[in-house]
């Protein structure tokens, strides 16, 4: 039987996690999560390298949920036959975003200028499936529920436009992300069949890549970060754009997908700037106000064409940690608390469709969740309306979890704005704490290139990649990044919330030893200075 070793700082504990047919006794369990749970605690109090909120006080409060099953189905704007749900919690918190991202509120089915949205079960990975397939289909011509509500289209889902001979990729959209973007959204690029522009121009423009002297697709597989991987990590703009026209130039639609706070150097992509350089080259090509044409049949069964105008271009932004973050930045830049801010991504710049947010990051929750949100007009028709939960099957799962929005309604009740504000400015502080602590390592590994850089702004600090009791220890993330011909081996830290100055010297004390940084494989050097939590598999 497999059993579950536990170490942490009181030393081993050997248990069986496996369950028996007849079970556990009270006993035996009340042992297995005393445990776990002592495991569990070592770990979060030394949590360092994921974009995790630990500081949590949901417990007196959401105690009495955990008992109930909670399914907001359907669309959080129309009420289900299934009751138990917190769909008014869910648009509250849903409002509370619109407005910190400057949409219009609220919801209203019938202004096309309203945003919509709803609370993720997943984090922003679902947001990323979610908002891709949205502009997917809204780039091939498929309805929209700004179709019915003007009556453009008649009652089908899923019309196709008209084929145009002289244009024939006119309504098969491609997608642009940088090199930092997260792996989630090529996962979905893969789920959903969406092309990215190095895979077109490989197959159908070989040798004309203009990023590259012989024109070779495969060396530039997504766009480049500005200064490559020792850069801070945004994408550079000046090559999207020219990557952008190439395509544009052949009536591709154009799906782009920001990032605002990248996952591993915590980069803002300067959203404005990726308006003003695109806007020009979306209009010479006609993707503003582009006309679709449809082949619909009129009440006699006699074949019209209808028209469609909307625009051949979806930008959407991956705002993870930083669009529920950085609002409150520049709330204390405005009141001159800080001297910087973050460059605009929200629903202030016209350019902008879609934007996700993790919740379980710069709020905290003891459950992955988040936020997506868009306008009513860009908002896909639903494939079906099934009567059976009488809400509109809307969103991208069918059972969506009501606990979350509890957590979230909880959170934001509890936290004003002065409160999430002073919370930035203490997170900005421990960040340039921090860098400036790793930044003295070099005096005690002189021989050894450390890599340490932060991202302006970002809540993350990157160094060389220390040895495995280190990473374990501070369950620290890791990326290997190739610069100048040579594979380099970084982990970061995240700086949020619940990170206090004690666990940063913690760490700086632990990687000031000498064995820190030595490629050791799986041997342990000085275990004894280090504790730490993980759990064996026997």
């Amino acid at each position: 039987m497999r059993k579950a070793l536990i170490k942490n700082q009181s030393g081993y504990n050997e248990i069986c996690f496996e369950i028996p047919q007849e079970g556990l006794t009270a006993e035996e369990r009340k042992s297995h999560l005393e445990a776990f749970k002592s495991y569990i605690d070592v770990q979060k109090a030394h949590c360092l390298g994921y974009q995790v909120n630990q500081q949590m006080d949901y417990k007196e409060d959401m105690e009495h949920f955990l008992n109930c099953h909670l399914n907001n189905v359907g669309d959080p704007f129309v009420d289900s036959n299934y009751s138990l749900s917190s769909k008014q919690m869910e648009k509250a918190v849903l409002n509370y975003y619109a407005r910190l991202w400057n949409a219009k509120v609220p919801h209203d089915p019938q202004d096309i200028e309203s945003f919509w949205g709803y609370v993720l079960s997943m984090g922003s990975t679902e947001g990323n499936f979610y908002g891709l397939w949205n502009a997917r289909d809204y780039l091939a011509g498929r309805k929209l529920v700004a179709d019915e509500l003007q009556k453009k289209l008649r009652d089908t889902n899923y019309l196709h436009p008209k084929h145009i001979v002289d244009k024939p990729h006119a309504y098969t959209p491609i997608a642009f992300f940088s090199q930092d973007t997260h792996y989630s959204i090529i996962k979905a690029m893969r789920v959903l069949s969406i092309s990215t522009f190095s895979e077109v121009g490989h197959a159908v423009y070989p040798g004309q890549n203009p990023l590259d002297p012989s024109g070779n697709w495969l060396k530039t597989k997504d766009v480049p970060s500005m200064d490559g991987n020792t850069g801070p990590g945004s994408i550079d703009v000046d090559k999207l754009a020219i990557l952008v026209e190439f395509f544009t130039e052949k009536n591709y639609p154009i799906i782009i997908c920001c990032n605002y706070g990248s996952t591993f150097k915590g980069a803002y992509d300067d959203v404005e700037e990726i308006q003003n350089k695109l806007m020009p080259i979306f209009e010479k090509y006609g993707l503003v106000n582009r006309d679709v044409h449809y082949h619909d049949l009129d009440e006699e069964g006699n074949e019209i064409v209808k028209v469609d105008t909307r625009n051949g271009y979806w930008i959407h932004v991956d705002g993870a940690l930083g669009a529920s973050y950085m609002p409150f930045v520049e709330m204390a830049y405005n009141k001159k608390l800080i001297g910087h801010k973050g460059p605009n991504f929200d629903f202030r710049l016209p350019i902008v469709n879609s934007i996700v947010m993790s919740g379980h990051k710069w709020p905290g929750s003891p459950c992955p969740c988040g936020i997506f949100m868009t306008k009513v007009k860009y908002q896909l028709s639903p494939p079906s309306d099934p009567e059976y939960i009488a809400s509109p099957d809307s969103t991208f799962a069918g059972s969506r979890n009501g606990f979350s929005p509890v957590i979230m309604w909880n959170y934001l009740a509890k936290h004003s704005y002065e409160i999430q504000m002073q919370r930035a400015l203490y997170c900005e502080e421990l960040s340039k704490y921090a860098e400036d602590q790793l930044s003295i390592l070099k005096n005690y590994h002189p021989e050894t290139e450390l890599f340490i850089g932060r991202t302006p702004l970002a809540l993350t600090v990157r160094f060389r990649k220390p040895i495995k009791p280190i990473i374990d220890k501070y369950s620290l993330s890791c990326e290997s990044l190739k610069v100048d011909g040579n594979v380099r081996h970084y982990a970061h830290i995240y700086i949020m919330p619940s990170t206090r100055k004690e666990i940063i010297d913690q760490l700086v004390d632990d990687l000031k030893e000498r064995e820190a940084f030595k490629d050791c494989g799986d041997k342990i050097l000085f275990v004894n200075k280090i504790n730490y939590g993980e759990i064996l598999i026997k």
